[in-house]
C-alpha cells in the first residue's frame, strides 16, 4: 500500500522538474537574446567626423607638357681656321667662357703683330707731323697731316680685328650648360659660322605644353599651375607667355612656363615629361564635403551629422567632385559635423561618440558597467536551476514521509 502510494507521488514530481528546468533554460535564452537594441548593450557606437568646409574651387584638367631648354642650341667657330686641340667631350659640362677648343694660331698671331707694327708707324708719322706744324715749318701741309691722321686710324681698326681674331681662336661656351654633340674634332678645318659642338643649358629649363584653345582662357601670366614630375614629386609653376599662334590641326597652343622646383632634384632633361594641372574657367567659392561621409539610399545622397551625440540623417545635392571631396548644392553648410567612417550601418537617432578625422584616437569604450566585473555581467542561469532542482529533490523525503505516515 505505502510502496504503491510512493509510486503514485514520484511520478508527478519527476514531471516537475522537467518542467522548472525547460522554463528556467527559457528564461536564460529571453535573458540573453532579448529585444535590446546592441548600441544599448554595448554603449555608443565609435565614429569619425570631419568638417564641412567653405573654400575656392578650380576645376583642373591633366596636360602633358615637357621640360625645354632657354638656351640650347650650336656653338660655332668665329674665325677660320684648322681645329688645333679639341678640349671637350659629349657629356661635359662647361662654364660660361670656358675654352671648348682651339685653332691653329700661328698666322693669327703673325698677322696681328704686322698690324701692331703698322699702327706703330702710323702714330710715329702723325707725331712728326704735329711737330712741324708746331714749328711752322715749309715741309709740313695741312694735306699731308690729315693724311698721317687718317692713316692711324686704318691701322688701329686694322689691329683691333687682329686682335678679334686671336681672341676668336679660342672657343668659348656663350653659357653653362652640357656638351650634347661634337661636330668636328682636332685637325679639322672650320670656316666662319661653322658648328663646332652643341650645347644646352640645363639650369635654365622652362615647362612647354600644347593646351586645347578652349583651356587658355585660365592660363594668364602670372597664374601659377600645379605639375608632377615622372618620380611623383609635385611642383608649382607659373605661366610666363601663351604663344598667340594655334596649331590647325590639334587646335591648340604652346604655353610656357617657369618651373619653381620645391626642392633640389637629380639630373634633369630636356623633353622630360611633366603632367600640368590646367585650370579651366576661373576659381569659385563651393561648400564641401568629404567623400566618405556620402551615402545612397533609396536612390538618395544622405549624409549623417553628429547632432547632440546622435547620428542625425540628411538629403544633400551633390555638384562636382573635386578630389576627396565633392561640392554641395543644398542640404549642408559650412561647419557642419558629418560623419566619415563607421557610417555605414548607423540608423537614425544612434548615439554616437566621435573624434575628428586625422585626430589621434580616443580609448576604446568599455561595455562593463561601473562596479561590476565581467563575470557579475552574465546571465545566471545555472544557479536558479541548480536551486530548484535542490528544492525538487528535497520535497521528495516529505511527500514519501507523508505518504507513510498515513
Amino acid at each position: 500500500m505505502n510502496d504503491e502510494l510512493i509510486s503514485r507521488t514520484e511520478t508527478p514530481l519527476h514531471i516537475c522538474r522537467g518542467v522548472m528546468a525547460a522554463l528556467v533554460l527559457a528564461a536564460g535564452l529571453v535573458a540573453g537574446f532579448g529585444g535590446a537594441p546592441a548600441h544599448a548593450q554595448g554603449g555608443p557606437t565609435n565614429v569619425l567626423v570631419d568638417k564641412v568646409i567653405e573654400g575656392p574651387l578650380t576645376q583642373t584638367t591633366p596636360v602633358i607638357g615637357r621640360l625645354v631648354s632657354g638656351q640650347a642650341g650650336v656653338v660655332a667657330a668665329r674665325s677660320a681656321g684648322p681645329i688645333e686641340k679639341m678640349l671637350v667631350q659629349v657629356g661635359d659640362r662647361v662654364e660660361k667662357d670656358q675654352v671648348i677648343a682651339t685653332l691653329v694660331s700661328d698666322a693669327i698671331q703673325a698677322q696681328l703683330d704686322l698690324k701692331r707694327a703698322e699702327t706703330t708707324m702710323a702714330r710715329q708719322e702723325l707725331s712728326r707731323m704735329s711737330s712741324l706744324r708746331k714749328r711752322g715749318s715749309a715741309a709740313f701741309t695741312q694735306q699731308r697731316y690729315d693724311d698721317a691722321v687718317q692713316k692711324l686710324a686704318i691701322a688701329r681698326a686694322d689691329m683691333l680685328l687682329a686682335e678679334i681674331r686671336k681672341y676668336n681662336a679660342e672657343i668659348r661656351a656663350p653659357y653653362a650648360g652640357v656638351v650634347t654633340q661634337k661636330h668636328t674634332d682636332a685637325g679639322a678645318y672650320v670656316a666662319v659660322g661653322a658648328p663646332v659642338v652643341e650645347l644646352i643649358n640645363d639650369r635654365a629649363l622652362e615647362i612647354e605644353a600644347d593646351v586645347p584653345a578652349t583651356r587658355v582662357l585660365g592660363l594668364m601670366a602670372g597664374r601659377s599651375v600645379r605639375f608632377t614630375m615622372g618620380d611623383g614629386t609635385a611642383h608649382t609653376a607659373v605661366v610666363r607667355a601663351v604663344v598667340p599662334e594655334e596649331n590647325p590641326r590639334s587646335r591648340t597652343r604652346i604655353v610656357r612656363l617657369t618651373p619653381k622646383f620645391s626642392a633640389r632634384l637629380g639630373v634633369l632633361a630636356a623633353n622630360e615629361s611633366v603632367t600640368l594641372q590646367i585650370p579651366v574657367g576661373q576659381s569659385r567659392e563651393v561648400v564641401s564635403v568629404h567623400k566618405d561621409a556620402i551615402l545612397n539610399r533609396g536612390g538618395k545622397d544622405i549624409v549623417f551629422l553628429a547632432i547632440d551625440g546622435k547620428a542625425t540623417p540628411r538629403t544633400v545635392q551633390l555638384g562636382v567632385a573635386v578630389g576627396s571631396r565633392f561640392e554641395v548644392l543644398e542640404g549642408l553648410k559650412p561647419g557642419d559635423i558629418v560623419i566619415v567612417r563607421g557610417n555605414e550601418r548607423l540608423r537614425p537617432g544612434q548615439p554616437v561618440t566621435f573624434e575628428e578625422a586625422g585626430a589621434k584616437k580616443p580609448t576604446a569604450q568599455s561595455s562593463e558597467k561601473p562596479g561590476q566585473t565581467p563575470e557579475a555581467q552574465k546571465p545566471e542561469t545555472k544557479k536558479p536551476e541548480t536551486k530548484k532542482s535542490e528544492d525538487a529533490g528535497g520535497k521528495k523525503p516529505d511527500a514519501a514521509s507523508k505518504a507513510s505516515k498515513e
